[in-house]
């Protein structure tokens, strides 16, 4: 009996002692910052990636110099004259003091416009961060990186039809 308990103690505590940092969520490294006037409002916006470049994923923080307490967000990206509502801002998931977007890829690359509408104690405001510059995909083109990544598929189809043409049974 005792040892029974001895070795689920043990089990639980290695399972708990190797689970814990596993759930743990790594923080946003915030890399670039700039600073934008939203009405009364100044806010900062973070960058985890800098330069920006299309199809990258990166978490973008919008921070408010007196916090998000009180106040209401939204974002809208423009790009060539066409927006994208982003919606309301929300907490960011793994910075929960600050609004933000996690793992987040700007589309096309080019220059575009955030558009930040707040709302808070102090009144609304409006404020833009024009002139972001954000460049091609990183890597090879898109069509290529796929085609590449589809010859194992191939690969293993390859080798099912002739494992089953080599055991199949031939009827007379």
């Amino acid at each position: 009996m005792r040892r029974t308990l001895l070795g689920l103690a043990g089990t639980v505590a290695l399972l708990l002692g190797l689970a814990t940092p596993s759930l743990a969520f790594e923080p946003v490294n915030v890399v670039h910052t700039e600073k934008v006037q939203a009405g009364p409002y100044d806010l900062t916006i973070g960058f985890s990636t800098w330069p920006v470049k299309a199809m990258q994923s990166l978490d973008f923080t919008f921070a408010p110099e007196d916090g998000i307490a009180g106040k209401k967000g939204t974002l809208t990206m423009l790009h060539s004259g066409v927006e994208q509502d982003d919606g309301p801002l929300a907490r960011h998931p793994r910075k929960r003091e600050v609004w933000g977007l996690d793992i987040h890829a700007m589309p096309e690359p080019g220059t575009w416009t955030l558009r930040f509408d707040v709302e808070g104690p102090a009144g609304a405001g409006t404020g833009e961060l024009k002139n972001l510059q954000v460049m091609e995909q990183p890597g090879p083109p898109m069509g290529l990186s796929w085609a590449i990544s589809t010859i194992p598929l191939f690969g293993l189809i390859a080798l099912i039809v002739i494992a089953w043409r080599r055991t199949r049974t031939t009827v007379e």
